[in-house]
């Protein structure tokens, strides 16, 4: 996806018949059905990707709305102010999460109980919104989150042998190369925010919180699918 939104960005004539960002959608939607085709994804997984491609849609939709950022080009395949390869983003965590779950045979001690983690996940997705109304309580979910996880490592074997990490960094980690994507992904203006209209500058590292967050949605959505296990 990174490489589709610089090559676009890079080489697509502007007066091309059809809009780069409808290019991007259909392209993302064949490296999807080439993902099924090849079966590097299994279908479970996709229902569950598919799930949090809708969600981040909806987000999408709301966010653009309020000016958090914009999709500059043109575009037919939208809804909205939102172009539908947007989603497809979002996808493509999950669509992580999901294979180096199964590739790297994750289980995860001292895992707390299912219903805590999913009430949690409702809470962040509802502070996505309800933070431009009310009070922004992520410093609260983030110390739930360290008391939900505190003790949960992350078991995952490499060439036969099984190593750890505490699985509050792993999140950490993951979203740190999401907010590098994203700094590739603002540069070919694939969206951009408010302080990148009159040329890019660099994200704010500040962003990494709301990755963490999201990073976590999309854990709990794949854990609906890879049963869980702690030995």
């Amino acid at each position: 996806m990174l490489a589709m939104l610089m090559a676009t960005h890079l080489f697509w004539p502007a007066d091309a018949p059809l809009a780069r960002y409808d290019a991007l959608t259909i392209g993302a939607l064949l490296i999807q059905i080439a993902m099924l085709a090849f079966r590097l994804e299994t279908l479970s997984e996709a229902k569950v990707i598919l799930a949090f491609h809708v969600v981040g849609t909806v987000m999408e939709l709301f966010k653009t709305a309020y000016g958090s950022w914009t999709y500059p080009e043109p575009s037919v395949l939208r809804i909205g102010g939102v172009p539908l390869f947007s989603g497809f983003m979002y996808a493509c965590v999950g669509s992580y999460i999901a294979r180096v779950w199964r590739i790297f045979d994750f289980r995860f001690p001292s895992y707390p109980p299912l219903l805590w983690t999913y009430v949690l996940a409702v809470g962040v997705y509802v502070n996505f919104f309800a933070h431009h109304w009310l009070t922004d309580v992520r410093l609260v979910l983030f110390a739930a989150m360290a008391l939900l996880f505190w003790r949960t490592q992350v078991v995952f074997r490499v060439w036969r042998e099984d190593r750890r990490m505490p699985l509050l960094l792993g999140w950490f980690l993951v979203a740190l190369f999401i907010w590098f994507a994203e700094n590739i992904a603002t540069f070919s203006r694939a969206w951009i925010y408010p302080n990148q209209r009159n040329g890019w500058t660099l994200v704010s590292p500040a962003k990494l919180g709301a990755w963490y967050l999201l990073m976590y949605i999309s854990f709990v959505l794949v854990a609906a699918v890879h049963r869980i296990r702690s030995r």
